[in-house]
């Protein structure tokens, strides 16, 4: 049992943050790579990535060891359990064919969004995401909206543990000019952001609600600058987005009503 909390089962915590471990710059490792990564020693490493791969959700070549698609069972595990989901996807489809532009609903978590469904745009962008891609929340539309409804401690503690890195020249990156930012977007009920994770790409971003009226996810729609200006997101696209989402949380009251 753990240490710091008896509730809390050492082995299984530790066996989770070797999982997470695994990303596009760690997609297979060695036992001593691991080791490294997590901060275990090579004989934990060792026996939690061989458990992995008893259970069927990793492989190895005899050195390295990588996830196998059974992983995915997790990730869906959580999409299945919330229907809406799958509700949300023919409202996006709708905004998507109206503005032509890619539509994307996003979660929070640990300081990053999470994509939880997308609707791409029929003409080809250069960034691609898909379900279970991961962003840093401070610099995008759908990030914006879900930092500006955390409570105040909520929001200090995010800023505490996060790096305010400067991605383009036009990424806020002080912590009181994106308090600002943040508190400019609770007001207006939408984010607008330009270029400040990636120049060239904007994005709006509204939220949508749950139980209570709380935020549990984030809509947007992004374009290329070159195709669309600010303006033109603002005054057409925002409109269209915010009904978009007042729909979807509509779509979720009726399920729990």
């Amino acid at each position: 049992m753990s240490r710091e909390d008896p509730d809390v089962i050492d082995s299984v915590e530790k066996a989770f943050r070797l999982l997470q471990s695994f990303s596009g710059d760690n997609p297979a490792m060695t036992v001593s790579e691991a080791a490294a990564v997590t901060g275990f020693t090579r004989a934990t490493a060792r026996r939690i990535l061989l458990t992995f791969e008893r259970l069927g959700f990793a492989e190895t070549d005899g050195r390295r060891f990588s996830l196998t698609p059974r992983v995915l069972r997790l990730g869906y595990g959580y999409l299945a359990a919330l229907p809406f989901w799958e509700h949300a996807q023919s409202h996006m489809r709708a905004l998507s064919d109206e503005v032509r532009e890619s539509s994307s609903l996003a979660t929070l978590d640990d300081g990053e969004i999470v994509y939880v469904a997308r609707v791409p745009a029929s003409r080809m962008m250069t960034v691609t995401f898909n379900v279970g891609s991961r962003l840093p929340a401070y610099p995008t539309s759908m990030g914006r909206v879900l930092l500006a409804a955390l409570t105040d401690e909520e929001l200090e503690s995010y800023l505490d543990t996060t790096e305010l890195r400067r991605l383009t020249p036009n990424t806020i990156t002080g912590r009181a000019a994106l308090k600002a930012e943040l508190a400019r977007v609770a007001e207006q009920g939408y984010a607008l952001v330009d270029g400040e994770r990636e120049e060239g790409v904007r994005s709006a971003a509204a939220p949508v609600r749950g139980r209570g009226g709380r935020v549990i996810a984030a809509l947007n729609v992004s374009a290329n600058a070159a195709r669309v200006s600010v303006e033109k997101l603002r005054a057409e696209f925002v409109p269209r987005l915010l009904e978009t989402a007042d729909a979807i949380t509509k779509d979720i009251a009726g399920l729990h009503s």
